[in-house]
């Protein structure tokens, strides 16, 4: 199984269009190691030929045209992408759909949560019908129902999983303030040739036993790496929301909750790695000490064209 990391980052990406907290400044500046990073989005494949998108993210177009493996092969138009899975309905993650209007008709994998967002409060569904059109394929992980096992045609010898995780809606979503088993979701990718396992989580609210779980043992993690800290967007002056008010895990523990770092060290797995890194976490430098307490637990961060083999 072949893993890209199209885009690494959180929404806005790094160095932010309209921020210039020091992080996004330094970006800017060159005085720190600080690599620009698109949107969070990845691509698996089984052999390199054809590809699952996980998320499409606002910045799809460009993190297409950067890597060749991705290009047209065949005829005048192609594309190697043959499906889409959504983990939710964000505008980083959902709204990069729009930008493969010109192709064939998307084959698009995504709960029913997500499937009533994009066709309510964020309508991009149902504009596209007047384009490409959309193929759906609901992932039925709602209500009593937490994990969905599916399959995608031409991807026989991946199998794909779908569990609900926690976290939030959209703030477009009608039940944001409610949230929905399905609203967020897990994959887990397993490659039956090797038996390796992918565990993608972009966004990720808490590591419970359920998740812990699922997370134990798997040969790889991309999992949520927004924020250092749970008070990082108000000690940096960009808002008054805590990590936890976004639906996110921060990678240091406080009193209330254990953070990412202290739940990778229990997982066991092989390959640790933050993803969907927001512009205000200072691990996105890359010589920063928060980057070597990161190494040192051996965890990585990952970059835009990051590949993985499993």
């Amino acid at each position: 199984m072949k893993i890209i990391v199209l885009g690494s980052g959180a929404g806005g990406g790094c160095p932010q269009w309209n921020c210039n907290c020091a992080v996004c400044a330094s970006a800017r500046n060159g005085s720190r190691m600080i690599r620009p990073r698109t949107q969070s989005s990845i691509a698996v494949s089984p052999d390199g030929n054809h590809w699952v998108l996980l998320n499409a993210s606002p910045d799809i177009g460009q993190q297409l045209r950067v890597q060749p493996i991705l290009h047209p092969k065949q005829g005048l138009r192609d594309t190697p992408i043959k499906a889409v899975i959504l983990m939710d309905a964000q505008v980083d993650h959902a709204t990069g759909l729009l930008s493969l209007r010109e192709g064939p008709p998307i084959e698009l994998y995504v709960t029913p949560c997500v499937f009533e967002d994009l066709t309510t409060g964020l309508p991009i569904l149902t504009v596209l019908e007047h384009y490409c059109g959309v193929h759906w394929h609901l992932l039925p992980v709602a209500g009593e129902q937490r994990i969905a096992e599916f399959a995608i045609e031409g991807f026989e010898t991946l199998r794909f999983r779908a569990v609900a995780i926690p976290g939030k809606a959209p703030p477009f979503s009608p039940h944001r303030h409610d949230s929905k088993v399905g609203d967020n979701i897990a994959l887990e990718v397993t490659d039956l040739r090797s038996g390796k396992r992918l565990f993608y989580s972009p966004g990720l609210a808490e590591v419970g036993p359920n998740e812990l779980e699922w997370m134990r043992g798997a040969d790889c993690l991309l999992v949520d790496g927004t924020f250092w800290s749970e008070d990082e967007m108000v000690k940096a002056g960009l808002g008054q929301k805590y990590a936890a008010d976004m639906g996110h895990l921060p990678q240091q523990s406080t009193p209330e909750r254990r953070g990412m770092m202290d739940a990778l060290d229990e997982t066991g797995a092989a390959r640790k790695v933050l993803i969907h890194i927001n512009n205000s976490n200072p691990i996105l430098d890359d010589y920063g000490p928060e980057r070597t307490e990161l190494a040192n637990r051996g965890i990585e961060v990952a970059y835009d064209g990051m590949e993985i083999a499993l």
